[in-house]
């Protein structure tokens, strides 16, 4: 791909504007070919002009930029979500494996995203991203996630984790159907999940569900799971494992 073919979608001129600026000065791969107000208007243009990528504002008036995906049988071109939104929401982002920019755009994570875009070649993916994505939105619930394992997406049912261990730069999710190998740390999966009084981070290597859980030997500091795995509980965590339990 020689050139980026892009639109860019937002309903505040200044933002349209900045954003026209930083990809001609920081990002010259990126051919911009229109611009558009709204996702009306961005749809007629994305069916004209059929670009490989979408900057795609979040908040705008009739349609969220995230509902685009429903004039679309197909989605066929790469977004990058441009978003003010609230914690909550960038974590939805997360979890759906989708690109976004933080207003105002930090110049180091553009460029990041637009390699990205550059150096992803299979786009058929995008709808089912672009289904978790408005999914988590709208409902405030995480009851999916997309990772990526062997350069394929898996949308893994939350309900089906029983706990997630870390190897060194990857992790492993446990399922009651089989293990996946992601290259995420704990730490992403303790953040997708901090709002989920289900899981308990019971060791710097082992996040859990709760209604796993078989029992604990409080000798070894283990416990025991579902499909016979075995999780191990940090001395640290002990005290605030046992009352996550009993609650």
């Amino acid at each position: 791909m020689d050139k980026i073919k892009a639109i860019l979608v937002d309903d505040e001129e200044s933002a349209r504007d900045v954003l026209e600026n930083l990809l001609l000065r920081f990002c010259p791969e990126v051919h911009l070919l229109n611009k558009c107000t709204n996702v009306l208007q961005a749809v007629d243009a994305i069916k004209a002009e059929e670009p490989d990528l979408v900057f795609l504002d979040i908040e705008m008036p009739n349609y969220a930029g995230y509902e685009i995906v429903k004039f679309f049988e197909n989605i066929n071109f790469e977004i990058i979500f441009v978003t003010a939104y609230d914690k909550y929401a960038l974590r939805a982002f997360e979890i759906s494996a989708v690109d976004y920019l933080l207003k105002p755009i930090d110049i180091d994570r553009l460029k990041s995203a637009v390699s990205r875009v550059k150096a992803r070649v299979d786009l058929k993916q995008n709808a089912e991203r672009l289904s978790l994505l408005s999914q988590t939105l709208q409902s405030k619930e995480v009851k999916n996630i997309l990772v990526s394992e062997k350069g394929y997406q898996q949308v893994i049912a939350v309900d089906s984790i029983i706990a997630i261990e870390a190897q060194e730069s990857y992790c492993y999710i446990h399922t009651s159907e089989k293990k996946y190998t992601v290259s995420k740390n704990l730490k992403h999966f303790e953040t997708i999940f901090s709002d989920n009084p289900d899981f308990i981070r019971v060791h710097k290597s082992w996040l859990i569900a709760k209604k796993h859980i078989l029992n604990y030997s409080k000798s070894d500091l283990s416990i025991s799971l579902t499909n016979g795995l075995t999780a191990k509980l940090s001395k640290y965590k002990k005290a605030e494992f046992e009352e996550a339990i009993v609650a």
